[in-house]
């Protein structure tokens, strides 16, 4: 058995490249960027006025003037207009390009419109409410890094330059895969013998959030017909996520299943709880990736935030989601295994502040409903302290 540091290393040693591909700009979010997005013009592209108001020549305000006869009305959209006197102005719309001679917006609660002539309240600053052309970013320079996220406002940066399609990482083709004679479906109702299946869905859900749909199976404990399917799902998925049979039951015939079939054991048996018979594995004929997690729902859900998102974000060159949290109470952590336990987060202070939920062990489904994510705590010789640091993995988005 190895250290939870041990196997956590092993995994993210995995780590595969799938490649790239071009997807539609509305498809694209939630995916991330295979390539650097350059400006295919200056931002703006023009002086843009940022406020309705009026265009003047600066020069006016200089020689005292500080009422202006209106020559015209600029809408945004039109064609870069011309001031005709220094001494006059033009009324203009938010986004409407700097006339020609003009080089200072007044907005219109600064003024008074009578008579055709513009009466200012008061002295304006040389070069207000001009968003510059070129400010923001200079045409051809690097708007978007590669190996970035794309959420909403990278899909309007994208938009902005042009970007019809966007390459982006490939994901892995996942399938997710149940056993156990005990589980029913969801729709049925069971025996006192049985359960329903909850850790298929939760873990189809918990790919949908990372926009991969992934191929759902369930085995009995029929080792023939584990062995085939497994084979089968080997040769058409980069990944199988299975929950169940891999403890030392008479029917956990996973572990011996994946040797024959080819795969090579990375490790199996992890010192932590929950989770401590995780199995995890390579198949280099087809280049497959193994995470096989006990099937208690608590194991199942802890090592898929801990040990699979990471292992996808490393493949994918994003950053990890876990950060550190303050304890709110002591914890005692004896013996040698590193525990995952749940924790409500909440903010005091200005600091994010872990309380421990009441859970029942690692088959407790509904704790999994009321946490927030897990804290790690290894274990070491004197209790952890009140307010002590320790890491946190979140389950859920806390903003």
């Amino acid at each position: 058995m190895i250290t939870f540091q041990e196997a956590y290393n092993k995994v993210l040693a995995h780590k595969q490249d799938y490649g790239t591909e071009e997807v539609p700009l509305q498809r694209a979010i939630g995916r991330v960027l295979a390539e650097n997005i350059k400006a295919d013009r200056d931002f703006p592209p023009f002086d843009r006025v940022t406020k309705d108001g009026i265009a003047l020549n600066y020069q006016a305000i200089e020689h005292g003037i500080h009422k202006l006869k209106i020559e015209a009305i600029v809408a945004a959209g039109s064609n870069k207009s011309v001031l005709g006197h220094e001494h006059h102005c033009v009324e203009i719309m938010t986004g409407a390009v700097m006339p020609e001679n003009a080089d200072t917006v007044v907005m219109y609660e600064h003024l008074t419109i009578e008579n055709g002539y513009a009466i200012l309240h008061k002295r304006p600053v040389k070069g207000q409410d001009i968003h510059l052309q070129g400010s923001d970013e200079k045409k051809g320079s690097v708007v978007l890094q590669q190996d970035r996220l794309i959420e909403a406002g990278e899909i309007g940066v994208l938009a902005a330059v042009g970007k019809v399609t966007v390459l982006v990482k490939k994901l892995p083709t996942i399938a997710i895969i149940s056993t156990g004679n005990e589980l029913v479906d969801v729709h049925v109702s069971p025996l006192p013998h049985q359960i329903r299946k909850s850790n298929i869905h939760s873990l189809f859900a918990s790919l949908i959030e990372a926009h991969i749909t992934p191929t759902q199976l369930h085995l009995d404990d029929e080792r023939e017909v584990i062995k085939k399917e497994v084979e089968a799902a080997l040769l058409e998925h980069d990944v199988l996520l299975l929950s169940g049979g891999v403890s030392k039951g008479k029917f956990d015939y996973i572990p011996e299943v994946l040797e024959e079939l080819g795969v090579e054991k990375i490790f199996h048996r992890v010192l932590q709880r929950p989770g401590k018979p995780f199995w995890f594995g390579f198949q280099k004929k087809t280049g497959t990736i193994i995470f096989s997690f006990p099937g208690n729902p608590a194991s199942t859900f802890a090592n898929y935030h801990v040990y699979f998102k990471d292992w996808l974000n490393r493949s994918l060159s994003l950053p990890n989601s876990k950060f550190d949290v303050l304890l709110d109470e002591p914890i005692t952590v004896g013996g040698n295994l590193s525990l995952f336990l749940r924790v409500k987060v909440i903010m005091e202070h200005g600091q994010l502040i872990a309380r421990l939920i009441t859970e029942n062990g690692s088959g407790d489904l509904t704790s999994l409903a009321q946490c927030d994510g897990f804290i790690r705590l290894d274990p070491k010789d004197v209790p952890y302290k009140l307010g002590e640091i320790v890491p946190f993995t979140p389950t859920r988005r806390l903003l």
